[in-house]
């Protein structure tokens, strides 16, 4: 895995989106030297700003292609997943993209003949470049082999984790280590025998481990190896931590058996001035395309609303920002206008019977979170971060859920990790699972990750689904 800006990223899917631009870069220059060939030369078009335009098209193309999921294939399903069925409308995508930058600049403009010679040719590159990759995924080579350090509750939920990865990255798990005074929950044959004085490092060598899992739950008392594993690190065998594991593995923070002390010490949390300074950048350019692109859709909407049931457009609800301020934070009404006629609160749910007929589709398009550009604006909110709650509920889920309010140290978004790895949320055992994506973003949010949240936020609005 690398690390890019705090957040981990498959080298397999990295190599294969650097492959594939330079495959669109060189269909593009291929495709303008073949449709200008005059029998002798291959005579590229004379264009002022030609290589701009190759790099135009090449990420409306890259662009497309992400954010129709084609950069989240499941490697273990290799050939059988039919990401042909994908390429077209990706295409069709990246084509509805460039004819929009044309529009604007047309210098940029490269001629219809030479756009479909192109879109030709990286096609075919693109469908080899894949096929290649998922054959060679099958490689034995290409596995990651290692321990894992324990063998109770924690042990066998990082052992699962690796063994039915639907990553890029694949382990071929050697087996588990046993500690004292810890109740056995793994198979007793995956368990390694150790011989008397064999050391951690003798025993990593001895099956060609590459990384050791330290999935101990209690690591108090002269039983646990620290000295043995600070040797393994000496001898090139990458030592990991059970919360880091989880958090490579899954882009999120398990919180159950989180120790402050990996907050404390560990990278991340950056709320330096150049951080703040670039995220409300992105806010302001983000929400004023977005403003200028969706505001006929949110007049239309308003005005649907009001041919309904003849209420209130627009909802104002209070909830809980940056360091526990409340805000009133906008919407478009999708409810009926005695949604809470008991005066309590109640959790939304995907189907909520209270939603009316416009509500359902504005909340499945997230249309209904538009109004919330404003709060953008205003400096309560960021376009992408951990979505604000009501007061009653914090109270609620701060009393029961651990490092509930470090949620809070950011602005909330009107998108954000959770919500496209997570969707909605109905009950505490909802919140705890958002937190461990709330609780990843915070702690790694960078502009590459927000990028990467705007992407899957778009294949939501289109398909429904964030992953």
């Amino acid at each position: 895995m690398l690390k890019i800006a705090n957040h981990y990223v498959s080298k397999v899917a990295f190599s294969l989106l650097f492959v594939e631009i330079l495959i669109l870069i060189g269909a593009f220059y291929a495709g303008s030297a073949i449709r200008y060939f005059d029998g002798d030369d291959f005579l590229l078009p004379r264009l002022d700003h030609f290589l701009l335009s190759a790099c135009v098209f090449t990420a409306a193309i890259v662009f497309s292609m992400s954010a129709l999921g084609m950069y989240q294939l499941n490697f273990s399903e290799g050939l059988r997943n039919p990401f042909f069925l994908q390429l077209v409308p990706s295409f069709a995508m990246g084509f509805g993209i460039l004819t929009l930058v044309f529009y604007v600049a047309p210098d940029l403009y490269f001629g219809r003949g030479i756009l479909l010679l192109v879109f030709a040719i990286a096609a075919g590159g693109i469908l080899m470049a894949r096929a290649i990759f998922f054959t060679s995924s099958k490689f034995r080579f290409l596995e990651s082999r290692i321990i894992f350090l324990g063998n109770g509750a924690l042990a066998k939920e990082c052992g699962d984790l690796a063994l039915h990865s639907n990553s890029y990255h694949k382990y071929d798990v050697a087996g588990y280590v046993a500690m004292p005074e810890e109740e056995s929950r793994v198979a007793a044959n995956s368990v390694l025998a150790m011989e008397p004085g064999m050391s951690l490092v003798a025993l990593a060598q001895k099956y060609n481990v590459r990384e050791i899992v330290v999935s101990v739950q209690n690591r108090r008392g002269g039983t646990f190896p620290i000295r043995e594993l600070l040797e393994c690190k000496l001898f090139g065998v990458k030592v990991t931590d059970a919360a880091t594991f989880f958090e490579r593995e899954t882009c999120q923070i398990r919180v159950e058996s989180l120790q402050p002390s990996w907050l404390v010490f560990g990278g991340g949390f950056d709320q330096s001035f150049i951080r703040t300074f670039m995220k409300r950048t992105f806010d302001i350019i983000v929400s004023i395309v977005i403003l200028l692109l969706a505001l006929p859709v949110m007049v239309f909407t308003a005005l649907c609303i009001k041919l309904e049931d003849g209420g209130a457009l627009i909802y104002s609800q209070e909830r809980v920002g940056k360091g526990g301020r409340s805000f009133k934070v906008l919407k478009f009404r999708s409810m009926g206008t005695d949604a809470e006629k008991g005066g309590k609160p109640q959790w939304a749910a995907q189907n909520d019977p209270r939603v009316t007929r416009v509500g359902g589709i504005i909340r499945k398009l997230r249309v209904d979170e538009l109004p919330q550009l404003w709060n953008v604006f205003k400096g309560e909110m960021s376009f992408v971060g951990p979505r604000p709650e009501r007061p009653y509920f914090v109270e609620q889920l701060s009393a029961d859920i651990p490092y509930y309010n470090v949620r809070h140290s950011i602005k909330p978004g009107i998108t954000g990790w959770a919500q496209v790895r997570y969707g909605y949320g109905a009950s505490v055992e909802d919140a705890v699972q958002k937190l461990q994506y709330d609780l990843y973003y915070v702690k790694n949010n960078s502009l590459f990750l927000d990028l990467l949240v705007l992407i899957d936020t778009l294949k939501v609005v289109l398909f429904g689904s964030g992953r």
